[in-house]
C-alpha cells in the first residue's frame, strides 16, 4: 500500500471516551483516514491501527493517558484503503461535553528523519 504524506497544515483531532470509542473527528482526520465522519462515531480509535505498530506502544500509551500524564509520540496508522500515514501524536486525559472521562489527540505530519527514527525503535519491541 502507498504512503499518505500529510500536508503541513494538516492538523488531525479526535476524542474518545474512556474506552477508546471516538465521540469527535475532525474534518482532517476523516480525510486522512479515509472515513465518513458517522463511520468513525462510535467506531474504537483503533479502527486506524497500523499492524505495524507494536502492541507495546500502544500499551504504554494507555498507560501513561491512563495515569492522567500526557503522551507524545509517533505513530503509524492505516486508512480505509489499507494506505498508511505517519503522524506525531500529543494524547491527553479530558472531560467529555457529557462530564465523562475521555482522551483527546491531536496530530501532525513528522519530518523524515523522525519517521526514520520512530520505525528504528518499533522494530525493537516486535
Amino acid at each position: 500500500m502507498a504512503e499518505i504524506v500529510l500536508r503541513d497544515d494538516h492538523f488531525l483531532v479526535s476524542q474518545t471516551n474512556e474506552k477508546g470509542i471516538i465521540i469527535f473527528a475532525n474534518e482532517d482526520f476523516v480525510n486522512i483516514a479515509g472515513y465518513s465522519l458517522s463511520e468513525m462515531i462510535g467506531k474504537q480509535h483503533n479502527v486506524v491501527r497500523h499492524p505495524d505498530m507494536p502492541k507495546a506502544a500502544f500499551k504504554a500509551l494507555w498507560d501513561t493517558i491512563q495515569s492522567g500524564k500526557v503522551w507524545t509520540g509517533f505513530v503509524k496508522n492505516r486508512a480505509k484503503n489499507g494506505d498508511f500515514y505517519w503522524v506525531y501524536a500529543t494524547i491527553m486525559q479530558t472531560t467529555s461535553f457529557n462530564g465523562e472521562k475521555a482522551y483527546i489527540s491531536a496530530r501532525r505530519k513528522p519530518n523524515r528523519a523522525e519517521i526514520a527514527e520512530a520505525e528504528a525503535l518499533y522494530e525493537t519491541m516486535r
